[in-house]
């Protein structure tokens, strides 16, 4: 019969399979040390107005309270760095929405890991999650060994930087447990002096209500204007405090075809976004993360940053 370190290197092979990065697995149990951490930044206003943030606290902590009898989180990275990235003369998108809505490309492999593991193991109940519900993804995937959680407050890792997005599948299955790695950040601080409106307030801690981030996506009101000319162009999400990470001379372009950007997204200049019109945006935007914002929000960032 099998045992906890077979299914483990079982789902790993599949995970690599379906074109995941890695594949880390940590026991599903209360998350101690981020506790304290995460409710201090809540008390301190860092999650502005996304006050979804400071719903489900046990749940964030806690994967048994999201799954029932939950024993391991297993967490999957997946690479979006692109090919090739938008012109100069041009207001910028961050890298990771310029293909289909990722939620979406990672749901469906998910879907198909969980097959192969009720397929393999047996009747094995569990849950996907892709960043749209009360789990600390950059926590669970440390503790399973993927990465460090740098100065910038993103996963790190030696071999690929940071351009990736985190998933999990919490299930009720014991698996063979991944130990964490080591902080290599050491005494740089390159994230933390290039970020253009000092977010990064100390090494590992972000206040949230400052980042470029959050203003072009979940801020729904006026971006404040003590903020005007800081934007270093970003329309929607920045890389800054990511593309300055020595890490990430190490980023490889991602093989997943969905996320390759609309043909006419990186041709398209400064003019072209201020001239852009419902119908453009679209059908550049058809599948995109850029939806989110809508087209009403993506013109209040161009216009901003005019």
């Amino acid at each position: 019969m099998l045992g906890k370190p077979e299914y483990a290197k079982a789902i790993k092979t599949e995970a690599k399979r379906l074109g995941f990065l890695s594949c880390g697995i940590s026991k599903a149990e209360f998350l101690e040390e981020e506790a304290p951490r995460l409710e201090q930044w809540l008390e301190n206003n860092m999650h502005g107005e996304m006050a979804y943030m400071a719903n489900h606290f046990d749940k964030r902590l806690d994967p048994t309270k999201l799954v029932e009898g939950s024993k391991s989180v297993i967490s999957l990275l997946l690479n979006y760095y692109p090919e090739e990235t938008q012109k100069n003369d041009s207001y910028k998108l961050s890298k990771y929405a310029y293909g289909h809505d990722y939620h979406h490309v990672i749901k469906s492999k998910l879907k198909l890991l969980q097959e192969f593991i009720s397929e393999e193991i047996g009747d094995v109940n569990g849950r996907a999650f892709v960043d749209s519900a009360p789990v600390l993804d950059k926590a669970w995937a440390a503790k399973s060994g993927l990465g460090w959680i740098g100065k910038h407050s993103n996963l790190l890792t030696q071999q690929v930087g940071s351009f990736y997005f985190i998933a999990e599948l919490i299930v009720d299955l014991e698996l063979e447990y991944d130990l964490p790695v080591t902080d290599h950040c050491g005494t740089c601080t390159a994230c933390i002096d290039a970020c253009p409106t000092e977010a990064i307030v100390e090494p590992y801690v972000v206040d949230g209500s400052k980042c470029i981030s959050y203003f072009t996506i979940e801020l729904k009101n006026e971006i404040p204007n003590e903020f005007h000319g800081k934007f270093d162009d970003w329309m929607f999400g920045c890389d800054v405090c990511q593309d300055v990470c020595p890490w990430n001379r190490f980023s490889k372009p991602h093989n997943e075809p969905l996320f390759n950007p609309h043909p006419e997204l990186l041709s398209m200049t400064k003019k072209d976004w201020q001239e852009i019109t419902e119908d453009v945006f679209k059908k550049v935007f058809q599948k995109s993360a850029v939806k989110r914002t809508k087209f009403s929000g993506l013109q209040r960032n161009i216009e901003f940053l005019k």
